[in-house]
């Protein structure tokens, strides 16, 4: 093998649901986490060792949220509908999706996140870079978000005080 010896390692190919979902919810501090009880996410592009953005797999229970109502200083983000009919909820106003729709949210524009608003499960993959000194705002919550060094997020209050 190569000096990739764990890369090579990896697999090429595999069925998406096997991929183990995240153990912890939401990486979101107390109060904030509570809608993400019924949030499940696989990561699908770390298991191929992507470093440049990520892929997830995120299926929604009836009335979990994908996320708060965030924005991204820096990360570009994207959502396909694979199941279920979330609604999209922006600072603009709320569109209810169905399988095959999608959804793009430049770094620095409008605030958004999923509702599951129904019954049933929602699926969609989740899609979005890994830009260095990337930062989420908040509007709604007293909530920033920076990306750490080690790729992991720090919450802070909106005066800069540490969760």
């Amino acid at each position: 093998m190569t000096g990739n010896d764990e890369r090579d390692a990896r697999p090429r190919a595999m069925e998406a649901a096997a991929v183990a979902p995240r153990r912890k919810p939401s990486a979101y501090p107390e109060p904030f986490a509570r809608p993400f009880a019924g949030r499940e996410k696989r990561a699908l592009g770390e298991v191929f060792g992507l470093m440049n953005f990520g892929v997830n797999l995120t299926r929604l229970a009836p009335g979990a949220w994908s996320a708060l109502l965030h924005r991204h200083s820096r990360q570009d983000e994207f959502v396909y509908i694979l199941e279920g009919a979330p609604t999209l909820v922006t600072e603009e106003g709320e569109t209810k999706l169905a399988p095959g729709m999608c959804a793009g949210f430049p770094a620095g524009g409008v605030a958004h996140h999923l509702v599951n608003r129904t019954d049933t499960d929602a699926l969609y993959l989740e899609i979005g870079d890994r830009t260095p000194g990337d930062s989420a705002a908040y509007p709604a919550d007293d909530l920033e978000a920076r990306l750490g060094p080690d790729g992991g997020w720090r919450f802070f209050h909106k005066d800069g005080r540490s969760y």
